[in-house]
């Protein structure tokens, strides 16, 4: 019975391609990875400083409209 169980096992082993002797499948799985996680290295602190310059234009933008309403609001001496 266990001999069945163990041939059958290693039957859909070699199949599916998860032989643990084959290291191509893992290295692809590890550059792959790496790739995706060098990429959120440097996208995430790219975002975020765009997102500050981004509002801080904005920013200094309505306040700069604030001010230019406020001086035509008043008058003409």
């Amino acid at each position: 019975m266990e001999d069945i169980l163990q041939q059958t096992l290693e039957e859909a082993i070699a199949e599916s391609g998860l032989d643990p002797s084959s290291t191509t499948n893992g290295m692809v799985f590890l550059v792959i990875t790496t790739l995706g996680f060098a990429m959120a290295l440097v996208y995430i602190p790219i975002r975020l400083f765009l997102t500050i310059t981004a509002r801080s234009r904005r920013l200094k933008l309505l306040q700069k409209i604030r001010r230019l309403r406020e001086d035509l609001r008043q008058p003409i001496p």
